[in-house]
């Protein structure tokens, strides 16, 4: 018996077998389960088998939940119920308190449980499940939802889950959310979040409230908060400014107020009916960033000096979440303001109309380099392009800025040039000049014939070729011209071609975003691209774009997308 698997299911993959030693699993004191991705027991050591009066043989292979969870009747749990199971399919570290399990002779034990995420093996991944018997105050409230006086498991369990929580979320408004979750009704009946914008005001953001069973939030309670004194010793004022953590009763906010702030403390006590509280700071990496609040009303326990430990290194970890949040969301906003600001205003084409669209990625640090083009380069000659400068992030817009202006004077300086010269020249200054590792893009040539129709050159440079749309609904994508991206320093002849846009025709340029997944290949994008673009050809040409847009982006795409559409007139 010398890995995991010794003790646990016979049919365990040997690549499932190597995560931890027996020898080590049972030198563990507390009781010990291993269990894989599915919640099967893989192994035990004898503290868990002496416990819950079952042998290997018993436990080995079997569905935890199952064979041991019930209700305090023996009743089997409900699935749905099981805080244990969840943790162990969603990978989270929980815990939970006075729970009964089935014993081998069929009576029932009451007990607490940590489970956490446990790799068993390089091809294996599962949970480590540790078992402790329950507190006698946990056995006599039997379940109740109030807290007790937390075991130094139950400490690390709470900060180890806060720190997954937290860390796992770039929105200030979910990392509340979730830090209230954590704390109440665990710690007390009241989370109370106020925090400080970049103008130093004071908001108070988030007020929740345990009742009935639920955690409901109390909108009537937020809002804005009159600015901090400098002086004020109230410990709200005081947590603010960044002082220690304080505890606070009844008394505290009952004499003459010195602020505002502490007028509206007041009324927070005594809408709440708190009796004890504790408020610490909030703290980034360089600024106070807020302060927390937690208050017992129901809960008849007062908080006591002890607890302020927990509190200050629960707002440590708040701290740094909200910091990192804060500063995605900065960083996203000046990323997208500054690519907004480079994207250019269209022309105006007698005849033609002409749309384009941007959509920042949805879940990315920061935008990408996607743009969009089109300018006048003779009085009945237009360019118009599409392209995609590789990265996520601001150096990524910096980029795309460079290579459209440098694009730009290629073009006027050559206005009755082929457009694969101007891209070819362009590739050069992109080796050379400007800052860009890699870039794909289309520049097409827009110009009225004798016919009085309009006709079509373009030279794509490893872009996704654009989509020819007719108004009876027939596409066809204009993939000729086909060359290399740019930025590669390989030296080939560009290509040309020519088409002719049918009166009515729907011309879309596209960046890769519109159409790629990372579960399916492009050429299925470019199909569906395809199919609802046909389907949506008789729309007007804001709403084609509007509805290609929804239909046709991925939801699993965390990329940007740029799109500029143009639809030719009836014939004359």
């Amino acid at each position: 018996m010398d890995d995991v698997a010794a003790s646990g299911a016979p049919g365990m993959p040997e690549a499932g077998r190597q995560g931890l030693s027996g020898t080590q699993l049972e030198s563990m004191a507390a009781p010990a389960i291993v269990v894989d991705d599915d919640g099967h027991v893989v192994a035990t050591n004898s503290a868990a088998r002496s416990l819950l009066g079952r042998d290997a043989t018993e436990l080995a292979g079997r569905d935890f939940h199952d064979l041991l969870h019930r209700d305090r009747h023996g009743h089997p749990m409900p699935r749905t119920r099981c805080l244990l199971r969840e943790a162990l399919l969603t990978r989270r570290t929980r815990h939970g308190e006075a729970e009964w399990f089935l014993r081998g002779d069929g009576t029932l034990v009451q007990l607490s449980w940590l489970v956490t995420p446990f790799t068993t093996g390089p091809a294996g991944a599962g949970a480590l499940t540790l078992l402790y018997e329950a507190r006698s105050d946990d056995a006599r409230r039997g379940g109740d939802v109030h807290s007790a006086p937390l075991t130094e498991l139950d400490r690390l369990a709470l900060l180890a889950e806060t720190t997954s929580q937290l860390t796992s979320t770039l929105d200030v408004d979910e990392a509340l959310h979730r830090l209230a979750a954590l704390t109440v009704p665990r710690l007390a009946d009241w989370a109370v979040f106020d925090l400080l914008t970049e103008r130093d005001e004071v908001r108070r953001v988030l007020v929740v409230e345990h009742k009935d069973g639920t955690v409901v939030e109390r909108s009537d309670l937020q809002g804005p908060m009159p600015p901090v004194p400098e002086e004020s010793p109230m410990p709200l004022s005081r947590a603010l400014r960044g002082a220690a953590s304080t505890l606070v009763d009844r008394a505290t906010y009952q004499g003459p107020p010195d602020s505002g702030i502490t007028v509206e403390q007041q009324r927070l006590f005594t809408e709440t009916g708190m009796h004890s509280a504790v408020i610490a700071p909030i703290r980034g990496l360089r600024d106070v960033l807020g302060a927390l609040t937690l208050g017992r009303a129901q809960q008849h326990t007062a908080f006591i000096p002890a607890d302020l430990p927990l509190l200050e290194d629960l707002t440590r970890r708040a701290g740094l979440a909200l910091d990192n949040a804060r500063l995605y969301q900065r960083q996203r906003k000046v990323a997208e303001t500054m690519q907004r600001h480079l994207l250019p205003q269209l022309p105006v084409l007698p005849g033609l109309e002409m749309t384009a669209r941007y959509v920042p990625a949805p879940d990315a640090s920061s935008v990408g380099g996607d743009w969009y083009d089109a300018f006048a380069l003779a009085p009945h000659a237009h360019a118009l392009a599409i392209g995609d400068v590789v990265g996520h992030d601001l150096d990524a817009a910096a980029g795309m800025a460079q290579v459209r202006n440098m694009l730009r004077a290629f073009a006027w300086s050559a206005p009755e040039g082929a457009p694969s010269a101007v891209v070819t020249q362009l590739d050069e200054a992109v080796m050379h000049i400007a800052e860009v590792p890699m870039a794909t893009m289309i520049l097409a040539r827009l110009t009225r014939g004798d016919d009085m129709l309009w006709h079509l050159r373009w030279t794509n440079a490893g872009h996704p070729p654009a989509l020819l749309v007719t108004h009876d609904g027939q596409t066809r994508y204009l993939d000729e011209a086909h060359g290399i991206l740019l930025g590669t320093g390989v030296t080939r002849p560009r290509p040309d071609a020519v088409t002719v846009l049918p009166p009515r025709a729907t011309l879309l340029l596209y960046t890769d975003g519109l159409v790629e997944s990372p579960q399916h290949s492009i050429d299925r994008g470019l199909d569906r691209l395809r199919r609802h673009a046909a389907s949506l050809a008789h729309r007007p040409l804001d709403s084609f774009c509007d509805s290609v847009l929804e239909r046709v982006r991925p939801g699993d795409n965390d990329d940007d997308v740029a799109m500029i559409a143009l639809r030719t007139p009836a014939r004359a």
